[in-house]
């Protein structure tokens, strides 16, 4: 503005009424007043937001949503890895009982064989095992063995009550522990499982023959 330009006279309207509307308006959210002219009037500033205001919050708020997210995944990968870890004890279990099942069938079916196995083997010891009947007899047998029937108890095993059942009991100088002394009938097993125990008789060594008392003792 040039120094010998008038000014403009600054009018400022407080009527109560607005002239146009015909409704009352209050002071306080009267219009302002014109600028001067020459004069841009200043856009009202808003008041600074709280990331204006405080510039780590931004980041405060992403680092504590980034904990929870890592936190949120930490419980998942630990409830996925809890599931697989029962998933696979479950398949363990199954397969374990199936395996039991399965043996304790064929045992069972194994067990009826043994009466024609045990012909077999006296036929074979006595000499009687020739022609068709050894043919037969062979065939059996390497199909039991295929199966998985395995026969033991020889004489001179050393005696385990849980494999043998002794059917005959004696004392004797020649052996220093209970000894299978004569396999009167062999025993099967099938991988662990023992289908008949091996009966045989037992003998002692001497030392372990009971002390008895001498004549006229009390």
């Amino acid at each position: 503005m040039s120094d010998h330009e008038p000014q403009q006279p600054v009018v400022r309207d407080k009527r109560r009424v607005d002239p146009v509307t015909g409704r009352r308006r209050d002071i306080a959210t009267a219009p302002p007043p014109p600028a001067p002219a020459g004069v841009s009037a200043a856009a009202p500033r808003s008041p600074p937001s709280a990331a204006e205001a405080d510039p780590a919050t931004p980041d405060a708020a992403a680092e504590s949503t980034l904990a929870a997210l890592e936190q949120s995944l930490a419980e998942r990968t630990a409830d996925v890895q809890r599931v697989q870890a029962d998933y696979a004890n479950y398949r363990r279990r199954v397969e374990r009982d199936r395996d039991v099942a399965r043996e304790a069938a064929l045992a069972g079916a194994l067990s009826e064989l043994l009466p024609v196995l045990d012909d077999i083997g006296r036929a074979r010891e006595h000499g009687d095992l020739d022609g068709a009947f050894r043919a037969v007899g062979e065939a059996l047998e390497q199909a039991v063995t295929k199966l998985g029937l395995v026969r033991y108890g020889d004489v001179g095993d050393a005696f385990d009550p849980t494999v043998h059942e002794a059917l005959l009991h004696a004392y004797s100088d020649e052996v220093d522990r209970p000894t299978c002394t004569a396999v009167i009938m062999p025993g099967y097993r099938l991988g662990q499982r023992v289908v008949r125990a091996a009966r045989v008789a037992v003998a002692e060594p001497t030392v372990a023959l009971p002390v008895e008392p001498a004549p006229g003792a009390d």
